[in-house]
């Protein structure tokens, strides 16, 4: 779901959930379930929703663990399997991406608020200030 904001994307699953209750009882009665996890998404920084969206980084670095092992019928002992994960997961990395706006990484980890991936200011709104206070530079 590609939604601007929570709202868009609430209306989307309630579009979902009319279209394709009778036809898809279970999906939908998971999605409705699960819903407050899989809007999560909006309650951080928006240039990290591509990050927060995919487990594609997980599943590939994952594979060449899953063929190397599969290859060599298995690891050997316990030590040896380790290590050949470890040397497999560290080559893995060399092609990952960065994050996206690492410098908002702090924030999320600082507690700050976020409403449709823009930062929440604490006296409300983005981009609001109670009357009568200025903006400090």
């Amino acid at each position: 779901m590609n939604a601007e904001n929570k709202e868009a994307a609430e209306a989307a699953m309630d579009r979902f959930h009319e279209a394709y209750e009778a036809k898809y009882p279970k999906a939908t009665e998971k999605q409705l379930k699960d819903r407050e996890a899989l809007l999560a998404h909006f309650e951080y920084p928006a240039e990290h929703w591509i990050h927060l969206r995919t487990t594609n980084a997980i599943e590939s670095t994952f594979a060449t663990v899953r063929l190397r092992t599969k290859k060599t019928k298995g690891a050997g002992s316990r030590s040896a399997g380790l290590a050949m994960a470890y040397k497999l997961l560290e080559a893995a990395q060399a092609p990952w991406r960065c994050v996206n706006a690492p410098h908002l990484v702090a924030l999320v980890r600082a507690g700050a608020t976020f409403v449709d991936g823009v930062k929440v200011e604490r006296w409300g709104r983005p981009g609001t200030r109670p009357r009568g206070c200025r903006r400090v530079w």
